[in-house]
């Protein structure tokens, strides 16, 4: 069950990373339209459901895996400091700011180019957020196990 579920948290995160980029180019190239249509709505709901998949996946793992150890001195280890805290602290502060940024843009702003703009900005940011605490294998948390799959 472990290994099913690293899988599929690992998977989906190219799944993510896909709708938050479409979500991103769409909400940039519809800025100008004037319109916020139901195709955009769709986009920018998908991305946030996927995302929210991803963290409760995420949850899971975070109270079975082994990387996640509350020991005396874990804050001294770099391994399980990034997952026991840094991954995890990051993840849900941009699924929050990409989910509040969707909801100001779905229920109180009424102009489409205010619509547009704030999944712009809301978006990108928490891109940005996911994209720094992501454990790639080439960047610094490569010694922690990140890879490609």
């Amino acid at each position: 069950m472990y290994n099913g579920l690293v899988h599929a948290h690992s998977g989906l995160r190219w799944i993510v990373l896909i709708l938050l980029f479409a979500a991103i180019f769409n909400a940039a190239k519809s800025l100008s339209s004037g319109r916020y249509e139901k195709k955009d709505k769709m986009i920018n709901l998908f991305a946030m459901i996927s995302l929210h998949t991803q963290l409760l996946i995420g949850l899971v793992l975070y109270f079975i895996s082994d990387r996640v150890q509350f020991d005396k001195g874990w804050m001294s280890d770099r391994g399980l400091r990034f997952y026991g805290m840094e991954h995890i602290l990051l993840m849900v502060i941009a699924i929050a700011i990409i989910t509040i940024g969707r909801s100001k843009a779905e229920k109180k702003l009424i102009g489409s180019r205010d619509k547009h703009r704030r999944i712009l900005i809301n978006y990108t940011v928490g891109l940005i957020l996911i994209l720094a605490s992501i454990p790639w294998p080439f960047s610094f948390w490569a010694i922690l196990g990140g890879g490609w799959s």
